[in-house]
């Protein structure tokens, strides 16, 4: 999309509350399909499905261009498996058991890929039985892995994606998965790390979505706070364990088909089934539209964090040290590395807003190419929005109570300098 078709939008100036992203009730269950990729633009999803945190279907015309679509799947629509092992099999993939509950998830190991796909051809040979149990390939950060492969193309409504963003810039993760599994493989109920926007492409297959609106998951929740392991189970009805079920909505039911992307909205729950032998590639982002959200997620966690070891605050020095330390070891970040979070996610607009893209960035798959597509405006846009978030992380009290000398540069000076960016590109 070029900068003068998104500076059409006006949705940019709109001051937006977090509110406007809460729980909301789609009439009848209805969720959007987007037929035509030429007559959707990316204002039109930020429009009608970012902002507002509404789900959408888009079809398999958006996906037939990429590699896995054309070479990961037999002429049947089967997975491809001499493709596969001919590409990939040496590598060792995570490989999660379906029958196996274990701390409300199920438990993973990891096999050589090799291993797995024998193991799916015997599973399915034997109609879809085994003795080892319904295993699910999760979670393979097969991009990472395997940079050099045509398998598919971001596309442009996913591309302001500051989690890869950042983690690609620190080197240490990402959140760009590759799910394989036969058919009758599930992933329990659950959200996504951070409260993520999320967005799921069935290469080949065919998967049931059910989705629960953010705040429907309270209703769910038994009588000791816990969400339950699977939103189908017969239990559910006790009353006397999950007193507040029948005050819940009935979930948003999605068949997805074979080449479609279904788009999840921040903080919704939801339980995911392979109707068929299926594989995906799934992405967990954050932008200007949720970071709100997860900032709230970080608060949330560090409170039970808290209020779970209470009772060791008097006698323990680095008690608030502690609680951030447990918490990142849960959710995989603290306040600190949040701050440096926004901070690259900052530094990376303030950049190309003060200097422009050079012909070599441009030309590379980069964050800050990715920022030159969307515009000025979405850059400007991304920034208020941080202001925001660091503006609330900068008077946190928990946050004020950790060692900040570490820094760079401190958060007064990056607020500075984010305010004084923002005034000099509106000029």
């Amino acid at each position: 999309m070029d900068r003068a078709t998104f500076a059409c939008s006006t949705a940019f100036f709109r001051d937006y509350s977090s509110s406007s992203q809460g729980a909301f009730c789609l009439p009848g269950g209805h969720v959007d399909f987007i037929e035509k990729v030429e007559s959707f633009t990316y204002s039109d999803f930020f429009r009608d499905y970012l902002i507002p945190n509404h789900p959408c279907i888009f079809s398999a015309k958006f996906t037939e261009d990429w590699g896995s679509r054309r070479n990961w799947v037999t002429w049947d629509g089967k997975p491809n498996f001499d493709h596969l092992l001919q590409k990939f099999g040496e590598a060792v993939v995570p490989v999660a058991n379906c029958d196996v509950k274990e701390y409300n998830s199920n438990p993973k190991e990891q096999l050589p890929f090799k291993e797995y796909v024998k193991y799916w051809k015997e599973y399915i040979k034997n109609d879809y039985r085994s003795s080892r149990g319904c295993l699910y390939l999760k979670d393979w950060h097969l991009s990472r892995a395997f940079p050099e492969q045509d398998v598919y193309t971001t596309p442009v409504y996913f591309s302001s994606d500051w989690l890869n963003e950042y983690w690609d810039a620190v080197a240490v993760d990402d959140y760009r998965f590759v799910y394989m599994g036969p058919k009758g493989s599930w992933t329990p109920f659950h959200a996504d790390v951070f409260r993520s926007y999320s967005w799921s492409a069935n290469i080949c297959g065919r998967k049931k979505w059910l989705l629960y609106p953010a705040g429907q998951e309270e209703y769910l929740k038994d009588r000791h706070g816990n969400l339950p392991f699977d939103v189908t189970a017969p239990s559910l009805q006790d009353r006397s364990v999950y007193p507040r079920y029948n005050q819940s909505q009935p979930p948003v039911e999605i068949v997805q088909e074979a080449g479609e992307i279904v788009f999840i909205p921040s903080g919704w729950h939801h339980q995911v089934y392979n109707l068929e032998d299926t594989i995906s590639i799934n992405h967990n982002w954050v932008n200007g539209c949720n970071v709100a959200i997860m900032w709230c997620f970080l608060q949330d966690e560090l409170a039970a964090v808290q209020r779970e070891i209470n009772e060791w605050k008097d006698p323990m020095d680095d008690w608030h040290l502690q609680c951030q330390l447990i918490m990142k070891s849960c959710t995989g970040i603290d306040y600190k590395e949040f701050y440096n979070f926004l901070k690259v996610i900052a530094e990376n607009r303030i950049s190309v807003l003060e200097n422009g893209l050079d012909d070599e960035a441009s030309a590379k798959n980069t964050p800050k190419a990715a920022i030159s597509t969307l515009g000025m405006l979405h850059a400007v846009f991304d920034l208020k929005r941080t202001v925001k978030v660091l503006t609330s992380l900068s008077a946190n009290e928990d946050f004020k109570k950790l060692d900040l000398t570490s820094l760079s540069p401190p958060p007064e000076a990056l607020l500075h300098h984010l305010k004084a960016a923002i005034d000099t590109a509106l000029l």
